[in-house]
Formats: structure tokens, C-alpha cells, sequence
């Protein structure tokens, strides 16, 4: 704001203008979840996390292969 107390109409605008905005989120109960499904994400997730982690355990040993 200038010293003059009035916005810049290039300028956009803020925040304070914009009306309030309710949202309201409702749960949905459903049947039974799919146990094949969602134990392949599991393990999917589960050998990303373990290639993460021997990608890190590598590099770690290239660096102290490089220091001697």
C-alpha cells in the first residue's frame, strides 16, 4: 500500500477481498477393501523405499572409495 493509503489497481488483489469459503468434506463408508490391491501397494512401496535406501548405501561407499 502507499503512503497515500490507496491499492495499485495492477496489483492483485488480496486475500481480504475474496468472500469467506465453507467447504465441507463428508465421509463415504464402503465395503469391504480390496486386500490384494492394497497389499501390492504395499510391497510396491516397501522395495521402492529399500532401492532408495541400497541407492544411498552406494553412493556412500563410492564417496569413501574416493577419499582414500
Amino acid at each position: 500500500m502507499s503512503k497515500t493509503g490507496r491499492t495499485n489497481p495492477r496489483r492483485r488483489p488480496s486475500r481480504r477481498n475474496r468472500p469467506n469459503r465453507r467447504i465441507t468434506v463428508y465421509s463415504e463408508r464402503r465395503g469391504v477393501p480390496d486386500l490384494r490391491k492394497l497389499g501390492r501397494a504395499v510391497i510396491a512401496a516397501a522395495m521402492a523405499e529399500a532401492e532408495a535406501q541400497a541407492l544411498a548405501a552406494g553412493s556412500e561407499e563410492e564417496e569413501r572409495d574416493h577419499d582414500d
